[in-house]
């Protein structure tokens, strides 16, 4: 299968997913309830203020996209956040979740590396309709190897700034922190990197 046939196929899953307004979305969001934190000092003001901004967006996607279902997650993870947010009264907890789903893809890379049976590899062989035969091909399996080693460093930064910036109550840093390691720069940045590695090889 041709590398553009798989570009193809990946852009697909992406769209599937939500695409670039899922992403924009995400960012939003964190900066909406850091902004309206800064500007009012109050949690609850700010993760309703967060929550009313992603209401608009699933509005709006539902409204000219008809996709229901990524305008519902969308707002359940934001609802969430701010539930927890405003239930401990700690700014902080707004990216709790952001902050465990780092930790958590961390280990879920890192397992996929030591059994042998990569993250890259999965997602892209089932973009690809392979399965699992690529781990036949010791060349192509290295390299989705190192493409899920990428986004493991990813994780295992984003991991090592994020926890001591919660815990020390860093409510700027950590909302800055987040957004860029914890969500779609971080991400696009690891993205591009493999695509280049595996559009050579």
């Amino acid at each position: 299968m041709k590398f553009a046939l798989l570009t193809e196929k990946s852009l697909s899953l992406f769209t599937a997913v939500g695409g670039w307004r899922t992403v924009s979305e995400g960012v939003a969001s964190r900066v909406v309830f850091l902004v309206a934190y800064l500007v009012t000092g109050q949690v609850s003001t700010a993760a309703l203020i967060a929550v009313g901004g992603v209401v608009v967006f699933a509005g709006i996607r539902a409204f000219t996209d008809r996709k229901y279902w990524q305008a519902a997650v969308g707002l359940v993870i934001v609802g969430a956040s701010a539930l927890l947010a405003g239930s401990t009264g700690q700014a902080t907890d707004f990216y709790l979740p952001s902050v465990l789903m780092q930790a958590a893809g961390g280990a879920v890379f890192l397992l996929s590396i030591l059994v042998r049976l990569p993250v890259i590899g999965v997602v892209l062989g089932a973009a690809r309709g392979q399965r699992f035969s690529w781990r036949r091909d010791p060349s192509q399996w290295r390299r989705y190897q190192l493409c899920t080693g990428i986004f493991l460093a990813k994780y295992v930064l984003a991991t090592a700034v994020l926890v001591p910036l919660y815990l020390a109550g860093q409510v700027t840093s950590l909302g800055i922190a987040a957004t860029l390691l914890g969500g779609a720069p971080a991400v696009g940045v690891c993205g591009y990197l493999c695509w280049r590695y595996l559009r050579v090889c």
